[in-house]
């Protein structure tokens, strides 16, 4: 509970300190700057791209919380989970199935990665 100062007004038990903002500028992915396993890296990539993909669907078929109890066939607390981006709570295979039940169609294509990209320049002109 909140101090009270003797004129009657409630104060933090928080210490003062000197707040200040400070700013951290990403080269690319916010994902790419994390201390993780480039494998967990890469699938965490992919569910915020399906994530994001499907909340497109959602927007644009304008369904409510309700209705996609019905159409994805889930309790209010998943169709919560999907719409508040709980992704360690959602599988590739799952996202991929409400994707289906929302009338998409998944399609995965591959494509020369940024830093296979520099490394195909660099051999090139060392030759």
């Amino acid at each position: 509970m909140p101090k009270r100062d003797s004129s009657g007004s409630s104060r933090s038990n928080a210490k003062k300190r000197n707040d200040r903002l400070i700013t951290y500028w990403t080269r690319g992915s916010v994902l790419d700057e994390l201390n993780i396993d480039e494998q967990d890296r890469l699938e965490l990539k992919l569910k915020a791209d399906l994530h994001q993909d499907i909340l497109v669907l959602i927007k644009k078929k304008r369904c409510t919380p309700r209705q996609l109890e019905k159409i994805l066939d889930v309790p209010q607390p998943r169709v919560s989970e999907l719409l508040r981006g709980k992704l360690s709570l959602l599988s590739i295979s799952k996202l991929l199935f409400y994707a289906h039940l929302l009338g998409a169609h998944a399609q995965v294509r591959l494509k020369k990665s940024v830093q296979a990209q520099k490394i195909t320049s660099t051999r090139n002109r060392l030759a």
